[in-house]
C-alpha cells in the first residue's frame, strides 16, 4: 500500500510541520497589524505611520488558539471553485478570534463536532484535516477543534 502525498489545498496559507498547525500571513513591521491571508501590497491600517510601499510587511505566523466568536453548520455543497467530497457531507464552520492577534478567522471544525458541541467563547485550537483526495494526493486544510479534545 502506497501512502499518498499530503498537500495543502491552498499553498502558503498554513503549515503543519511537525504536527503543529499554524496559519501563515504577514504583519506590518511598523505598527504590528496582522494580515491573513498574506497581504503583499502595503499596510492598510490608517493609523500606521510606516512607509506605504509594502516594504514594512514581514512574514508572520499566527497563534494556534482562539475562542469561538460565532459558528454554524453548512448543509449545502459550496459552489466551485471549492472542492468537496462526493457525496457531500454537511460540516460545521466556526469564526474564531485568535488569542494573540484579536482578529477573527473562519475555518471548518474538525469532523465529529456539530453545532451542538460548540458554544460562543469556547477555546479551540488549530488542527489539520482533509478537504478531499484524488489519485495523486490528500489535500489538507486547517480546522478548529475544541481544546478539551487533546
Amino acid at each position: 500500500m502506497t501512502t499518498k502525498e499530503r498537500r495543502p489545498a491552498v499553498e502558503g496559507w498554513f503549515t503543519a510541520e511537525g504536527g503543529e498547525v499554524r496559519l501563515l500571513g504577514t504583519r506590518c513591521a511598523s505598527c504590528g497589524t496582522p494580515y491573513f491571508p498574506r497581504n503583499g501590497l502595503a499596510c492598510r491600517n490608517p493609523r500606521c505611520t510606516g512607509p506605504k510601499d509594502g516594504s514594512e510587511l514581514e512574514p508572520y505566523v499566527f497563534s494556534e488558539r482562539g475562542r469561538i466568536w460565532s459558528y454554524t453548520d453548512s448543509r449545502y455543497r459550496p459552489p466551485p471553485p471549492y472542492v468537496s467530497p462526493d457525496p457531500f457531507v454537511p460540516y460545521t464552520v466556526a469564526a474564531v478570534e485568535l488569542e494573540a492577534e484579536r482578529m477573527v478567522v473562519l475555518g471548518r471544525v474538525a469532523p465529529g463536532h456539530t453545532v451542538d458541541d460548540l458554544s460562543v467563547g469556547m477555546e479551540v485550537e488549530l488542527t489539520e484535516g482533509t478537504l478531499y483526495e484524488d489519485d495523486e494526493a490528500v489535500y489538507t486544510i486547517w480546522m478548529w477543534r475544541p481544546v478539551r479534545d487533546r
